[in-house]
């Protein structure tokens, strides 16, 4: 099996996100087809979409606890909702042969951001995990990232291959927003010191968009960890990504190099 490929599945790309809690079950097929033939030990580490960030944003989760908000039944909401997001991603995954177990981050994090604490949960085979509300020692509660977890999978682990984001609906980053941007305005290497204009769905996205990404890419890439984003609505790109063949995308490395 050799070693572990440590992969995003992006909120946007497995649900709608414009209709509250509802998967994209197609592009979650390909991705569990893909996996179960990459051959590879692997965390997948999925995000909320639909399924997180409307509740999250409405009630100012991110934000902890506040005074005089009615916030109590939004966290078990959304905890729910990952639940059942997350069934989706494990039930494809199992159809697709491979032996699967999930951790639910708010059973065993603490804290946010990419120091927060908790032993990394791992299976022999596919260990799933994904962005959730987790208790927090200073706001009591509080979102924690699929892209936190993923750093910290994609660094910790010892036989970590690669870290491959799948994004929804771009090839990678780019240098201007997907609204703008041409053909040439993909982003074959990059790097901290090279500047892009992001778009951030502000409205909904509680956790940083692309820019997070690209950070927590970079933090990886300096820790020695190859790191590629590709398209995850094409599944050979997301194959080859796993396998670490040349593929069309974004690869982030460390410093101005």
């Amino acid at each position: 099996m050799g070693g572990t490929v440590v992969i995003k599945w992006g909120g946007g790309l497995i649900t709608h996100k414009d209709q509250l809690c509802t998967v994209n079950q197609t592009v979650i097929d390909q991705l569990a087809k893909v996996c179960s033939q990459s051959g590879k030990k692997l965390v997948i580490v999925h995000g909320a979409g639909s399924f997180g960030h409307m509740k999250a944003k409405k009630y100012r989760l991110s934000e902890g606890r506040i005074e005089g908000s009615e916030q109590d039944d939004a966290v078990e909401e959304v905890r729910s909702d990952m639940i059942k997001l997350n069934q989706s991603v494990v039930n494809s995954l199992q159809s697709h042969g491979l032996s699967v177990k999930s951790y639910p981050p708010h059973k065993w994090a603490r804290g946010t951001g990419p120091d927060f604490s908790g032993e990394l949960p791992v299976h022999d085979h596919v260990t799933v995990v994904y962005g959730d509300v987790v208790d927090d020692d200073d706001s009591e509660f509080g979102i924690l990232s699929g892209d936190d977890i993923m750093l910290r999978y994609a660094t910790e682990l010892p036989d970590v291959e690669r870290a491959v984001f799948a994004i929804g609906g771009v090839d990678g980053i780019l240098r201007l927003p997907p609204s703008r941007a041409g053909p040439d305005d993909l982003i074959e290497i990059w790097h901290p010191g090279l500047e892009f204009e992001g778009e951030h769905a502000s409205e909904i996205d509680v956790t940083g968009g692309i820019g997070l990404k690209a950070a927590r890419g970079a933090m990886m890439a300096e820790k020695g960890v190859d790191v590629v984003l590709v398209n995850g609505e094409i599944p050979q790109r997301v194959l080859s990504a796993i396998l670490g063949e040349s593929v069309i995308g974004t690869r982030i490395i460390s410093g101005n190099s």
